[in-house]
């Protein structure tokens, strides 16, 4: 994917503008999921195997508008060849942030996906609304567990007690180092911690390189403030969904010194959205903070920049980095046909099995046994899941994408830009934050 696209399809991830409003509507204004016909529990139970029904046709929704999408169809066309005759996928691709505000409407009118692929925080939003059928079944058919995965993703995928989806990667924010540059103070790799992050800073300041860390005040800034309120120890919300934890001390901490870098002239002020991967591309930047997603751009679009990618430095002192998951659902549309149950849950464990071409998107498989593949061993984003502790994902509380972007995103700019203290954007931030779970809450029946 392109930067801007990266952007753009994560804004759609985390909180498409105006979908709770349409959620409400498509509720008659009633709380969201009350009188429902999804019958998520209604499902028939998958039996396991392959699937042995008649022939069905399965509508498969995904925002793999970018880089990514040549690989998923070719996973696409491999299944369909294997089993034609049996299950035709039809694939749908639409950009995330169309996705996700038009799926609900269109499973209720019977012309939506009966399969599909979200995001780990659109799961508790789309289960309270009854859009999604529980998948406890094939995990118990199959006997699934979090050993089979990366435990974190494996536990993003539960939501009111009950399994919706089964994950198929990870990716997260990784750190991209100039090795040209780097070779200039005699370093091979990126620095691990803070102190050694901030000396590399300092030394490639005195050999030349202006700034060679820009801090954005929007797109990734808040995925890297999160990041760095993890390593302090802090936490995002509380476990019933009722509180915004990050404006305390760790959030303070996180933020401030992510300022801090504008004050000490490592990054210059006010840096426009995408143009600090824009110049890391143009070999201006000597360290950038950013998804795995952005690998493929740059083997294709700066073939002759010298980069390596490292886990982000652990400056809060504990090895933690925002990552988010690319799911696969059943929906409630699904859930009406006997025969369509049996095949798209045999179709999702199926792809998730095959996700060695999918790590060639530049995604870490979500399996085990797939990141053990020798054919992906050397892809550089592997790496990155040295440690499996480090991964960390917002919880499944619905409609917390809203929170997120008109929350917390606008408090991380307003530090970031100087409007306000990291303290007194933070406290602004919460205050707001907590009104919206409040609000969701509500909505949701939670």
């Amino acid at each position: 994917m392109t930067s801007p696209l990266s952007r753009r399809s994560f804004l759609g991830m985390s909180g498409a503008v105006g979908l709770t409003a349409a959620l409400t509507a498509c509720g008659g204004g009633t709380k969201i999921g009350s009188g429902s016909s999804g019958a998520a529990s209604a499902a028939p139970t998958f039996s396991g195997g392959e699937y042995t029904g008649p022939k069905v046709t399965l509508d498969y929704w995904n925002g793999f508008t970018g880089g990514d999408g040549p690989h998923m169809r070719t996973m696409l066309a491999a299944f369909n060849k294997e089993y034609t005759g049996r299950i035709e996928v039809r694939n749908v691709t639409r950009r995330w942030e169309d996705l996700y505000p038009a799926m609900p409407t269109a499973i209720s009118a019977g012309k939506g996906p009966d399969v599909a692929i979200i995001h780990n925080d659109w799961i508790g939003t789309f289960a309270a609304r009854k859009v999604l059928t529980p998948l406890d079944d094939v995990v118990a058919a199959l006997k699934l567990s979090d050993s089979d995965f990366i435990p974190a993703v494996w536990q993003a995928g539960v939501y009111g007690g009950k399994r919706y989806s089964i994950p198929l990667d990870v990716h997260c924010l990784g750190d991209y180092w100039n090795a040209a540059h780097l070779d200039k103070i005699g370093l091979k790799e990126a620095p691990a911690d803070k102190a050694t992050f901030e000396d590399a800073l300092a030394e490639l300041s005195k050999a030349g390189i202006a700034n060679p860390f820009w801090m954005p005040n929007k797109w990734p800034a808040h995925l890297m403030f999160m990041s760095l309120l993890w390593q302090h120890g802090g936490e995002l919300y509380s476990e019933d969904g009722a509180k915004a934890l990050w404006g305390g001390e760790q959030g303070t901490q996180a933020l401030a010194w992510m300022v801090e870098q504008i004050d000490r002239g490592v990054s210059p002020a006010k840096v426009a959205i995408d143009t600090q991967y824009a110049a890391f591309k143009n070999d201006k930047v000597s360290f950038t903070w950013d998804g795995i997603w952005q690998i493929n751009d740059l083997k294709t679009n700066a073939p002759s920049l010298r980069w390596g990618m490292s886990p982000v430095p652990a400056i809060g002192g504990t090895a933690a980095t925002w990552s988010a998951s690319h799911n696969f659902v059943m929906t409630s549309q699904a859930a009406r046909d006997v025969n369509k149950v049996q095949a798209a849950k045999f179709f999702i464990d199926h792809m998730s099995r095959q996700s060695t071409e999918w790590a060639k998107a530049g995604m870490i498989p979500a399996r085990n046994s797939a990141r053990q593949e020798a054919a992906i061993a050397d892809l550089p984003q592997i790496k990155l899941a040295s440690d499996l502790d480090a991964f960390h994902f917002l919880p499944a509380l619905p409609g917390v994408g809203d929170v997120q972007s008109k929350a917390l995103e606008l408090a991380v700019a307003k530090a970031v830009l100087k409007q306000s203290s990291p303290a007194d954007a933070l406290k602004e931030g919460v205050a707001t934050a907590d009104k919206l779970l409040a609000e969701n809450k509500r909505k949701y029946g939670q």
